[in-house]
């Protein structure tokens, strides 16, 4: 078959060009669908940007709807040395604490050895170590020959020996400095002893050195308390106090009360997750009168749904307490659909009846209160057969039928293309043809006029 380039060879018509005018004419068939497919993918990026704010929206709606965010505690320590966190054991109340010492770690150092290489022990030597009062003892096997390193490695080694080793140079020489792992009276390393050394060697304990391991001590409303860590956990119920060095000798006041700060903050998440949604939705929406600018989910019947849903959730009353209108708590509907938070009405609310704000957002249930209301509403929406998946998967349906029309419409294209490709080499080759028979006749007409001059 002849290539598009031939045509036109035969008859000197430029059949080439008029095949690649043809081609892009019966292309522009292909431009429609292009722009279908191109509109139906927007929606589906949309409809995916939708779905992340719904999402995080609904995380706020879910932090509303949980009863314990109105019932924790927190706690807030009025000087330096003390941090506290309460559990949901925890007690409104105030206390006055003074810290008479903070907890300690004990340490022993031993006599100096001068060369850290040489052996210090001999077969079936060990360190043997007490704790506290001493009363609780334990040893650890050493190799012989082993060198002052050797011994720090081999206490480091032994995971229950109860103690850390390093090695301090003191300028005069090497000494083994023992450290409780653990901080307290009892678990202070209390002494140090070895057997089996090498000959000549001494080495033994410096009681110059010891540092007592130390409880916490402290006093809470005029009750001694003492905890073997700084962390001092159950001395009031719920609290955990953590102590700083800093704080020894210091007295500190611990104010136990209800957490307004938290469902403030959660109560102000709503509103600006709510407002950020609004804010997407208005975008995806907006009918400007021209398809390119536009947004790309123009009255689309999803998200007129999701909004009135949404819109009823916010607006309708919550019956059953003393707040029915989210109004009353200082959150209000604006004319363009967004929420507006009052702080100060909110604190007011919080501070004089923190129950009924309880109520209102979580009610007696889970769908009892204006959250749980619109968890329900976001959860129709964000299900996996939800209202959003489903536009989702319907959009994609359509560029999946959009992509199989494209493909039948190309190659539909393709043979009529080719059809006019045929003709195109049928006409050259007539033409070509007819100017060969014309080209002949002139010749032979030619040549019967000369030869009739002749005569």
């Amino acid at each position: 078959m002849a290539s598009i380039s031939s045509l036109g060879v035969g008859s000197g018509l430029d059949l080439s060009g008029l095949l690649d005018q043809l081609r892009s004419a019966e292309r522009q068939k292909l431009e429609p669908i292009t722009s279908q497919k191109t509109e139906e993918q927007a929606k589906i990026s949309a409809f995916g940007r939708l779905q992340s704010g719904l999402s995080e929206f609904r995380d706020t709606v879910t932090s509303l709807n949980d009863d314990s965010l109105y019932h924790g505690l927190s706690a807030t320590v009025l000087g330096e040395g003390m941090t506290a966190t309460t559990s949901e054991e925890a007690s409104a109340g105030r206390y006055e604490i003074t810290v008479d010492q903070t907890a300690r770690a004990g340490s022993l150092a031993s006599t100096r050895v001068s060369d850290l290489e040489a052996p210090l022990t001999g077969a079936n030597a060990t360190l043997d170590l007490t704790f506290g009062d001493g009363s609780t003892s334990t040893s650890i096997d050493l190799a012989e020959n082993a060198t002052l390193e050797d011994i720090r490695d081999a206490i480091n080694d032994d995971p229950d020996i109860g103690v850390d080793a390093s090695i301090i140079n003191d300028g005069t020489g090497h000494r083994l400095v023992l450290s409780s792992r653990e901080s307290g009276a009892d678990a202070g390393v209390a002494s140090m002893s070895f057997t089996n050394l090498a000959g000549g060697v001494t080495l033994g304990e410096d009681s110059a050195t010891y540092q007592e391991g130390l409880d916490a001590e402290l006093d809470i409303n005029g009750i001694a308390i003492t905890s073997a860590t700084n962390s001092v956990e159950g001395a009031i119920q719920g609290v955990t106090l953590e102590l700083d060095p800093s704080s020894s000798g210091e007295t500190l006041s611990l104010v136990v009360e209800q957490d307004d700060a938290s469902v403030k903050e959660a109560v102000t998440a709503f509103v600006d997750t709510y407002n950020k949604l609004k804010s997407t939705v208005g975008r995806m929406t907006e009918a400007t009168g021209d398809a390119s600018t536009a947004g790309e989910l123009v009255g689309d019947r999803t998200v007129r749904n999701a909004e009135s849903s949404l819109s009823r959730a916010l607006v309708d009353p919550v019956s059953g307490g003393d707040f029915t209108m989210m109004s009353q708590l200082g959150i209000s509907l604006q004319a363009d659909g967004r929420l507006e938070l009052d702080e100060s009405k909110l604190d007011e609310a919080l501070a004089e009846n923190p129950e009924a704000v309880s109520e209102f957002f979580a009610g007696a249930s889970e769908e009892g209160g204006m959250a749980g209301r619109l968890d329900e509403a976001l959860g129709q929406m964000l299900g996996d057969d939800g209202s959003i998946e489903s536009a989702i998967s319907g959009a994609e349906a359509q560029v999946s039928r959009l992509d199989e029309r494209y493909t039948r419409t190309e190659e539909s294209v393709e043979r009529t293309v080719e059809r006019y490709r045929n003709q195109f080499s049928q006409l050259d080759s007539m033409v070509a043809q007819m100017n060969a028979t014309s080209a002949y006749l002139t010749q032979q007409l030619s040549t019967l006029s000369s030869q009739s001059n002749q005569g």
